[in-house]
């Protein structure tokens, strides 16, 4: 799927990966895509290593939006994690 020139992106650093949000997105890929070291079934090779590779976890994952900065939970199943989705979502997807 090719990114108009005027959609919305969103920027992040997270578990020591830079990540790129480019809209429209599902709350579904967001999250995956957000919380990509939690997948339960990874299918590719790179998914697998993705999620062994060692992390310091001293240091916060972040994500940029217009609106400023926000600290990613570790948790995607936590109430700060959907209301991160659903503000990542929003931004994504204006005209919903």
């Amino acid at each position: 799927m090719a990114a108009e020139a005027n959609s919305a992106r969103i920027t992040g650093k997270i578990q020591g990966r830079d990540i790129l949000l480019d809209g429209p997105l599902s709350k579904d890929e967001i999250r995956d895509r957000v919380w990509w070291w939690q997948t339960p079934h990874p299918q590719t090779t790179r998914q697998q290593r993705d999620l062994r590779h060692e992390y310091d976890d001293s240091r916060r994952d972040v994500i940029t939006t217009l609106g400023g900065y926000y600290e990613v939970p570790r948790d995607r199943h936590t109430p700060e994690a959907h209301e991160l989705t659903d503000m990542l979502h929003a931004e994504l997807n204006p005209d919903e």
